[in-house]
């Protein structure tokens, strides 16, 4: 296959076909390098050499009642976590601070649970309008499955984007959990755009499903029209379901970037939990695909030293995009 020529296509308003998904995911690695070109191709069409950082805060950990089999913030987990509630409005601050001190302009509020209670949904939003006042930075929360009320608070708090990944294919949903469907992810990535909040959806690979999930689930995003696509390697934790599961290499997951890229060329595609570990060596070659990552520590698991993240960027020469808009700076002068 010319994945030259087909990056052209796509950026000519292409869809790629079923046949065309499949060959990239089973390409050669000897195709490798052609693949990563074509989807460069892409990202540098819409993106340039930009990368978006983000960071994550875990707002709330543990005491989850879902059953999702990756997580070990699940009920049905042993994972030995730290667990606590829901934490104050001045400690949600105080990580939007370290945010805007490291150029991350994108601040995650993340917190565990079925959905938000009244109370964390008024203390996210105390929060961000302190958070938009002082530091300007965009502001996402993934608080779970959320109601039309709420999406409507954090929307007039200043939330600007809501994260809820489908995380597989429809066809795999009831083999990672059973305590909520795939359409009840759908639904609320649904109430967050129907209120103006910008859609955050992505996947986890590696989680025992096929290469038609990871075709259907990337088809699935574009269908929902995710703003950001966060893309999770699976870093399977023990005392999860998905415990000793082990199924990914770095070839393969920057094949499945590339698919990303190609299904979905104009969105801001994340390279997310699980990348130090089944990327390894080989993650600067993701940042030819992808236009985003997350710089810090995931939930539970501990990400890559931030500066080694800064000096890969540095080192392929991509430029770290950061533009916080607080009131006093978007206000007129006087």
């Amino acid at each position: 296959m010319n994945y030259t020529q087909l990056a052209e296509e796509v950026i000519n308003g292409k869809t790629i076909s079923n046949e065309e998904a499949m060959a990239i995911l089973t390409a050669s690695d000897d195709d490798l390098l052609k693949i990563v070109d074509g989807a460069f191709t892409i990202r540098k069409h819409y993106y340039g050499k930009k990368v978006k950082l983000n960071m994550i805060m875990n707002a709330k950990s543990g005491y989850c009642p879902e059953d999702c089999g990756y997580c070990s913030q699940s009920s049905k987990s042993s994972a030995p976590i730290d667990k606590y509630p829901f934490i104050t409005k001045e400690e949600i601050l105080a990580g939007a601070k370290r945010a805007y001190d490291n150029k991350i302009g994108t601040y995650c509020i993340v917190a565990s649970g079925r959905g938000p209670t009244r109370k964390d949904v008024n203390v996210v939003s105390e929060a961000v309008e302190e958070i938009k006042d002082k530091y300007g930075l965009k502001v996402c929360a993934c608080l779970g499955l959320l109601k039309e009320e709420q999406a409507e608070q954090l929307k007039e708090a200043g939330v600007d984007r809501y994260n809820h990944n489908l995380n597989t294919s429809e066809r795999h949903h009831d083999y990672i959990t059973t305590s909520h469907t795939y359409q009840d992810r759908v639904n609320t990535v649904e109430i967050a755009k129907k209120h103006g909040i910008s859609p955050c959806s992505g996947a986890i690979i590696g989680m025992k499903e096929t290469t038609e999930d990871v075709i259907d689930i990337a088809r699935a995003l574009h269908q929902l029209d995710a703003d950001s696509i966060p893309v999770n390697f699976l870093h399977a934790i023990a005392g999860t379901k998905l415990e000793g599961t082990d199924e990914l290499n770095p070839r393969y997951c920057l094949k499945v970037l590339a698919l990303f890229r190609y299904i979905n060329p104009t969105k801001e595609i994340r390279i997310s939990g699980g990348r130090e570990v089944n990327l390894g060596s080989l993650q600067p070659m993701g940042m030819f695909i992808a236009n985003s990552i997350f710089v810090g520590d995931y939930l539970t698991t501990a990400g890559q030293e931030k500066n080694s993240d800064y000096r890969m960027l540095e080192d392929l020469g991509f430029e770290i995009e950061f533009a916080p808009q607080t009131t006093e700076n978007t206000s007129c002068c006087s």
